[in-house]
């Protein structure tokens, strides 16, 4: 019987199906050997599938390798997340640099209606503005790459860290799981072994106890029978359980065979495989985070070139001499100053080529000499304080030729717009009142008739004060048209008034003490022009038709020119609704109208007033 115990320096198979050196150990008896030196083929699937003796367990080995692919695939998963990281805060930078730029952009840029924006009339100023321009767009390309690298990298990246964390997982569960099954059937080997070799002994010592009660001639026959029987007994156990091992060894090995040739080489394929398109991904994901870059780099090139052909028009000789003509005034230089003999008392001698020898020609022309210095051109000073009051005569006499010459160009222009302006409105009206008089459920002809009316009043006043000017105009640059008689009277008066003021800044002058006068005289003097027969035609302006009523809310004084005082609970008439400045224009009778706040009135508005208030003024816009 104990010659039949396998592992008795017998021959054993290895798990890889190569027969072991009969001289190797087995494990405690078993007939499964593993080689000492490691197993003669190792290259069937994985060079690693072939176990080492290093416990009695041989499988916990693969366990380790598991843990150690654990651990670097997740490590690549990190990896992976520290670059999605590093884009991210990259599209943050980009977003902040290019919102810096639109705000830097912004801040430089010249404010509507301000004397910034006629500074950039000049090339130099004009090619600045160019670059704020082109630094606007320079930003949006790095909004750009911002974009492109959010939905190309991040976005991408971030989807594909998901799939690969669940891939990840559904392989290392398949693994766990061939690596407790194929634990089960070891334990299943070993449990059977120990039954096998406790069955073996127990047949053992009952060989030698009926051995010991046959030889003993004292025992009676019947002990050593029931001794023979027990023998049996324990030998057919043995034999039972020699079957059971050796058929769940056959079993575990064919499993063993499976799990190292084929469920474990497999999950591992595929681990590398996961492993591998991770790294090609993150490769990819570097290139494209060059391609965004590389894309934008037209477009900023061709940012820079236009701030450079803005730099490269910039023309110095053209800037001065806009200067000099925004600037230049029209007078000739004035003559030498003759040498006053002061040794004859109270007579003061005057060269007939200096600018104050002519008192009486109704022209500017200050004395030079003791305090009368720095005289020399005395409308400048006028000029700004005249302005500063709103008080400059309307023909702008006041200004040098040149300077005279382009602000009543300046106001004819103007007046064409206007002309213009009031023509459209005229047509469009017209227009209306054709629609309304073909289909008269759309409206009544008759209620644009007094509009149209007031605009052919306009377009007149307006017409009679372009040729006003242009007779102005006309006197400056020496090529005086033939002009109405009404036009020509009010030429005439406006000069004689003029004339008359210039001599009694001349008289001013003349008896002041110490040579100078005051521009307190010549400002009171300057802003008593007496109203022409034109401005009456103005005043008789028929009035604004009422949109509604109102009611006022407080007591309001209305101390400002243009405004009008008002009592609480008071009733008025509304006749311009509030544009959005908070002032709403009102009536209170014929003669007296005016704005006040808004929030000081409850405004109780005309329907029908309204809506054709409301189409007027859309008409207008």
């Amino acid at each position: 019987m104990a010659a039949d115990v396998p592992g008795r320096g017998c021959v054993g198979v290895c798990a890889c199906g190569e027969p072991s050196d009969g001289g190797s150990p087995s494990l405690q008896g078993v007939g499964f050997l593993i080689h000492r030196g490691g197993c003669p083929q190792p290259n069937l699937q994985n060079r690693n599938v072939c176990l080492k003796i290093k416990s009695q367990n041989p499988h916990c080995d693969k366990a380790d390798q598991f843990d150690n692919l654990e651990k670097h695939t997740q490590w690549g998963i990190d990896v992976l997340e520290k670059y999605i990281k590093f884009v991210k805060e990259r599209t943050e930078i980009e977003l902040s640099y290019a919102k810096q730029l639109r705000n830097l952009s912004k801040k430089y840029q010249p404010k509507k209606n301000s004397k910034e924006e006629e500074e950039y009339r000049y090339t130099s100023t004009r090619a600045f503005l160019a670059t704020l321009n082109e630094m606007n767009d320079y930003a949006g390309q790095h909004e750009v790459i911002s974009e492109n690298m959010t939905s190309l990298i991040i976005g991408e990246l971030t989807r594909y860290v998901q799939e690969l964390k669940q891939e990840r997982k559904s392989h290392f569960h398949d693994g766990r799981k061939a690596q407790q099954h194929i634990e089960t059937c070891w334990k299943q080997l070993e449990a059977s072994k120990r039954r096998f070799e406790r069955d073996c002994k127990e047949a053992d010592r009952a060989q030698q106890y009926f051995e010991k009660m046959d030889a003993d001639i004292n025992v009676t026959k019947a002990d050593v029978e029931k001794a023979r029987q027990q023998a049996q007994l324990r030998h057919q156990m043995a034999e039972d359980s020699k079957a059971e091992y050796s058929s769940t060894l056959q079993k575990f090995n064919s499993e063993q065979h499976d799990h190292y040739y084929t469920h474990i080489p497999n999950i591992f394929q595929k681990i590398q495989e996961m492993e591998e398109r991770r790294i090609v991904r993150i490769g990819e994901s570097m290139k494209t985070f060059a391609d965004v870059d590389r894309q934008v780099i037209p477009i900023i090139g061709k940012c820079l070139d236009e701030i450079t052909k803005a730099a490269e028009s910039v023309d110095h000789k053209n800037d001065s001499q806009m200067v000099i003509e925004a600037f230049k005034s029209g007078f000739e230089p004035p003559g030498d100053v003759d040498f006053e003999d002061f040794t004859q008392p109270m007579k003061r001698t005057v060269s007939e080529s200096s600018l104050s020898n002519s008192r009486g020609d109704g022209k500017y022309e200050p004395k030079f000499g003791g305090k009368s210095k720095g005289k020399l051109w005395p409308f400048i000073k006028k000029n700004k304080l005249s302005l500063k009051l709103g008080a400059g005569p309307e023909d702008f006499s006041n200004l040098p030729p040149e300077q005279r010459r382009k602000k009543l160009q300046q106001k004819v222009d103007e007046l064409n717009k206007d002309i213009q302006k009031e023509m459209d409105q005229r047509d469009a009206l017209t227009k209306m009142k054709d629609v309304y008089i073909k289909n008269p459920q759309m409206g009544d002809a008759a209620s644009v008739d007094h509009r149209l009316s007031e605009l052919e009043q306009n377009i007149e006043k307006l017409r009679l004060e372009v040729q006003k000017f242009e007779g102005w105009l006309a006197d400056v640059e020496g090529r005086l048209p033939a002009r109405t008689e009404q036009a020509r009277r009010q030429s005439g008066l406006y000069e004689a008034q003029n004339t008359s003021a210039v001599n009694s800044c001349a008289q001013d002058r003349e008896s002041s003490p110490d040579g100078s006068y005051t521009e307190e005289q010549s400002q009171e003097t300057e802003m008593k022009v007496p109203a022409t027969d034109f401005d009456d035609e103005f005043d008789d302006e028929e009035p604004l038709p009422t949109i509604g009523t109102c009611k006022a809310l407080y007591t309001f004084e209305g101390q400002n020119e243009g405004t009008i005082s008002v009592a609480e609970g008071e009733m008025l008439y509304v006749i311009e609704e509030d544009k959005g400045d908070g002032w709403t224009r009102i009536r209170r009778n014929e003669d007296e109208e005016g704005y006040v706040p808004t929030s000081y009135v409850e405004v109780y508005l005309d329907k029908n007033a309204k809506d054709v208030y409301k189409s007027l003024q859309k008409i207008s816009e």
